[in-house]
């Protein structure tokens, strides 16, 4: 298990084949990223929505926001680099997956920290897939940016784990954080197979 799969607590390393099968159509992933970026700016706004009441959360998700849209825009323009095009926008199935962990009928306490291990949860897995592609990818240029987005992305991982123990006051948010841990472990055993970000 890598130093970043440790201090980001994921229990499951992405397999390193991952890396090759996504050099076999950097088009794809680089269209996957992209929404992936703008998800997670619609996730961190939808939050403030839904959380309004802590304004030092508002403001942190405010910037993320804009951080992550800013990230789409930086994916778009190594498409336009590259003679590529946006595709579609792709089901992430990962994602998915993670949601059906996510507690319904429950305190709003409850619902707020597991959105937020949510977020998370996803910060973590694409920190130590960007790490990966850092050292692996065979195109200089996009390692050095999936370097630069790696230390992003590991600060909103600290900004949103944070906020859940700030937040969770009545709650053993340690516990829900291990379990959210297995739980995305689980997942990832049918997952690094595909050219996607999180597939």
């Amino acid at each position: 298990m890598s130093d970043t799969t440790t201090m980001l607590g994921l229990k499951m390393t992405t397999d390193p084949r991952w890396v090759a099968l996504v050099e076999t159509n950097i088009s794809a992933i680089l269209t996957d990223h992209a929404w992936c970026e703008q998800k997670a700016a619609s996730n961190a706004i939808s939050t403030i929505v839904r959380f309004p009441e802590h304004l030092d959360l508002v403001e942190e998700l405010t910037r993320i926001a804009q951080e992550e849209i800013e990230h789409f825009g930086m994916v778009v323009e190594r498409i336009k680099e590259r003679g590529f095009k946006l595709g579609p926008e792709r089901k992430d199935d990962y994602v998915g997956e993670l949601l059906q962990f996510i507690k319904r009928k429950c305190s709003r306490e409850e619902q707020l920290v597991d959105r937020l291990l949510f977020a998370a949860m996803i910060e973590a897995r694409s920190c130590e897939r960007f790490k990966m592609l850092s050292e692996k990818i065979s195109d200089p240029a996009l390692a050095e940016f999936y370097r630069e987005l790696m230390i992003s992305e590991a600060g909103h991982y600290t900004t949103f784990i944070g906020f859940a123990r700030k937040y969770g006051t009545g709650i053993d948010v340690e516990a829900r954080w291990q379990a959210f841990l297995d739980y995305e472990a689980g997942i990832m055993e049918r997952y690094g197979k595909k050219e996607t970000m999180h597939g």
